[in-house]
């Protein structure tokens, strides 16, 4: 080991005669080379124009996004495409798993009046967590998914209950597919949430909007390979068409 007291002097060698600088040489050396750490300021992040908020064009409809990553990916595709026609705004943070939207969701709401609202929860529901919070984790290792398809079922139906209460229109999105080689998500998972949520859907009376099908049509086109996640060209896809429907929708 190398340390005070453990290191022997063998006869002969000279090459290290003071191998730890006495505490003056220390303060010289402080003084020679500036604390960088201490110095150093972190470049501030620039702020995320998704989440910029919206003022409102007084005649024009207020509309809500509800949802994760994807949604975030759509949110400035969509408000172009409903410029004088919406005011489109969005939850300021990644809407996560439906954990999340229940602790949040009041706060999301905030107390304006909202038209329309289109919103998902899924993908990270479906995601795969291990045993001590490691994101992303394989299942084969002994992953599972943060929150189980029964829990899901159950707090999407408190979700729509409470969206329902604000009198919007509401539009539900299904949740997009997991492309082959995702990792911590495995394909067909989708069409299982999806399949939960229909029933919460049918029981509410909210139609679903069907991203799910038009992507995986177009996986290979529009979403980026082995990554939930789109490109951007395909996200500007799902914005033309969320903005198709939140048009259809407002209409009537």
């Amino acid at each position: 080991a190398r340390g005070v007291g453990c290191r022997e002097q063998r006869a002969g060698d000279h090459q290290d005669l003071h191998p730890f600088p006495t505490r003056r040489s220390a303060d010289l050396a402080s003084l020679a080379t500036p604390n960088l750490h201490a110095q150093a300021k972190k470049p501030r992040r620039k702020p995320n124009p998704v989440f910029a908020p919206v003022k409102d064009t007084p005649e024009l409809p207020r509309v809500l996004l509800i949802g994760d990553s994807i949604s975030i990916g759509y949110t400035l595709p969509t408000r172009d495409f409903l410029k004088g026609k919406a005011n489109l705004h969005r939850i300021p943070t990644n809407g996560g798993p439906t954990t999340k939207g229940l602790a949040s969701i009041d706060e999301w709401l905030g107390k304006g009046k909202w038209d329309l609202i289109h919103f998902n929860w899924g993908l990270h529901d479906l995601k795969y967590m291990g045993p001590n919070g490691e994101n992303l984790f394989p299942k084969e290792k002994g992953g599972k998914p943060q929150v189980p398809i029964d829990a899901y079922e159950k707090n999407l139906d408190k979700l729509v209950t409470r969206l329902k209460n604000t009198g919007a229109k509401l539009i539900w999105r299904n949740t997009t597919p997991v492309p082959p080689g995702s990792k911590g998500r495995y394909g067909g998972d989708s069409v299982k949430f999806n399949t939960a949520a229909a029933r919460v859907m049918k029981k509410h009376g909210v139609p679903t909007h069907d991203l799910f099908t038009m992507s995986k049509k177009r996986m290979k086109e529009i979403m980026r390979p082995a990554n939930v996640h789109y490109t951007p060209e395909g996200s500007k896809v799902l914005g033309k068409d969320v903005a198709r429907v939140i048009i259809e929708a407002l209409k009537k």
